[in-house]
């Protein structure tokens, strides 16, 4: 079964960084899987939590590139803003998904 997370957070912020995401090619609904996923098999936060400039970017973009790749082979890279809408709706009424899994699965 999948869920739905909602979380509020200032505008400005999901402004900020949709911008960035949209750049790379990765939805914020992408990014936040990919921080969940990345936690899960950490066990722990992802990332440093100081400002150290030991960021390691190449490790940070494989990651990147790999939810795009499930993102495309899970056809949820080409969804619109209606078709996203249309599968968040039946998910919320218990319907069956228009297109898609909600979880992204395939068409």
């Amino acid at each position: 079964m999948n869920d739905i997370l909602q979380i509020r957070i200032d505008d400005k912020l999901k402004q900020q960084a949709s911008k960035i995401f949209e750049k790379i090619g990765v939805d914020l609904s992408t990014a936040v899987r990919m921080f969940l996923k990345k936690a899960v098999q950490a066990e722990d936060i992802p990332f440093s939590l100081n400002d150290s400039d030991d960021y390691d970017y190449i490790s940070a973009m494989d990651n990147i590139y790999a939810m795009q790749e499930e993102a495309r082979k899970s056809g949820a890279a080409n969804m619109t803003l209606d078709e996203i809408n249309a599968e968040i709706q039946a998910y919320r009424e218990g319907r069956k998904p228009v297109k898609y899994k909600i979880s992204g699965g395939q068409k």
